[in-house]
């Protein structure tokens, strides 16, 4: 398993999902644009649950699934 997050109160920390001032979460990509150096958006929620699942959904497709 690749370090891509961190362990928090016993729960995977994912820290491309971002809370904005807003109250809403954003999650970016992994990877930084090599060109702008910066990460992608790939969406707003207003919940993180539901930035969790959008992510996990990005995966699977990623995956060929």
């Amino acid at each position: 398993m690749s370090c891509a997050g961190t362990a928090r109160a016993g729960k995977r920390f994912s820290s491309m999902i971002r809370k904005l001032k807003s109250g809403e979460f954003r999650l970016y990509s992994r990877k930084k644009n090599p060109k702008t150096g910066k990460r992608r958006n790939l969406g707003t929620f207003s919940s993180r649950k539901a930035a969790e699942k959008h992510e996990r959904a990005v995966q699977y497709f990623k995956r060929g699934g």
